[in-house]
C-alpha cells in the first residue's frame, strides 16, 4: 500500500488508455507522454500498457507500507527517497516505510513512477485512468491509499539507455479541412512559433492567432493530436482526454512522437509546426 501524504499539483493514475468507447463519446486518456510511461514499465518489468502513476508539474510525497521495485522516467523532477536523491530511469528497491518525494520539475512537464506488478485499483470500461465522471476520483487526494504488490523484482532491467530530451518541434499531417485554408493562414502556420497559453489533459490553448479563422464544421470526430482552427482564429491542439467530436475545422494532426512531446511542454513554452510531405 502507497499512502499520499502530499498529493502535488495534479497526480493521477494513467495505463495505456480507454480503447474502443469513443463512438459512445468516452475520451480514450492514458498516458500524456506514451514514451516516458512505457520506459517506466519496462524497467520494472511491468506490461509497457501498465498502470503507473503520472505527475504533472509539482510532485507528491508518498509513504511506502510495502516492499517495491519503482522507477521514474520523464522529466526531471528531483525525486528523494528519505531525503536522499535518487536516479531516474534506473529500477530502485522501496522498503516498507521509506518516503518518496517527488519535488517541483526542473525540466518538462511531467514525469512517470511505475511500481512492479502495477497498481491495483478498479478498471473501467477497460481502463484504470482516472477520468472526470468516468472513474471515482480525477487525481489523488492528501490521505489516498493505492494497492499494490508486495514484492521486489530481482529480474527487472536496471537501468535504461533512453534519456529524456524537450523537443518543442511539432510534426504534423494535413488535417481534413486544411485545404479550407487560405494561402497567408498556411504560411502562417508554417513560418512562426506559437506560445502555450493555457493546457491541460484535454486540450493545449495557443496564444497567437492564425489571423483569419475559417466557419465551424458540422460537428466531425476529432482525436488526440487533432488541430483545430476556431473562426475567430483560435488554435487549439486536443490531447488525450479531448472530447470525441467537435465542430472546428481540423487543419492539422499531430503525429505520435510530437503528441508526447507537446505533453512536456508548459505554458509559455513556444512550438513550431513542421508539415510531413
Amino acid at each position: 500500500m502507497i499512502k499520499v501524504i502530499q498529493p502535488g499539483l495534479f497526480t493521477t493514475i494513467q495505463d495505456g488508455g480507454r480503447h474502443g468507447y469513443r463512438n459512445i463519446g468516452i475520451p480514450t486518456s492514458g498516458f500524456m507522454d506514451q514514451e516516458s510511461a512505457w520506459a517506466a514499465n519496462k524497467i520494472v518489468d511491468n506490461d509497457r500498457e501498465e498502470s503507473l502513476i503520472e505527475i504533472t508539474l509539482k510532485g507528491p510525497t508518498l509513504l511506502f507500507n510495502n516492499n517495491c521495485t519503482i522507477s521514474i522516467t520523464g522529466g526531471d523532477f528531483n525525486p528523494l527517497i528519505n531525503g536522499m536523491p535518487i536516479k531516474m530511469y534506473e529500477s530502485i528497491n522501496v522498503k516498507l516505510g521509506d518516503t518518496l518525494k517527488i519535488n517541483n520539475t526542473k525540466n518538462g512537464a511531467r514525469c512517470y513512477l511505475a511500481i512492479s506488478g502495477g497498481i491495483d485499483v478498479k478498471s473501467i470500461f477497460g481502463s484504470k485512468s482516472f477520468l472526470s465522471n468516468i472513474t471515482e476520483s480525477y487525481y489523488l487526494r492528501k490521505g489516498d491509499e493505492i494497492k499494490i504488490s508486495d514484492n521486489f523484482n530481482n529480474k527487472i532491467l536496471k537501468k535504461n539507455k533512453l534519456k529524456f530530451k524537450l523537443n518543442r518541434s511539432m510534426d504534423v499531417f494535413k488535417g481534413p479541412e486544411f485545404d479550407l485554408l487560405s494561402i497567408k493562414v498556411k504560411n502562417i502556420l508554417f513560418e512562426n512559433e506559437f506560445t502555450i497559453r493555457s493546457n491541460s489533459r484535454m486540450a493545449y490553448n495557443l496564444d497567437e492567432k492564425a489571423q483569419i479563422g475559417i466557419k465551424s464544421i458540422i460537428s466531425s470526430p476529432v482525436m488526440p493530436g487533432s488541430v483545430q482552427l476556431t473562426p475567430s482564429g483560435k488554435i487549439i491542439i486536443l490531447h488525450r482526454d479531448c472530447q470525441t467530436i467537435g465542430g472546428y475545422p481540423r487543419i492539422l494532426q499531430l503525429d505520435t512522437n510530437s503528441l508526447n512531446n507537446l505533453s512536456q511542454l508548459k505554458s509559455n513554452d513556444k512550438i513550431k509546426f513542421s508539415l510531413i510531405s
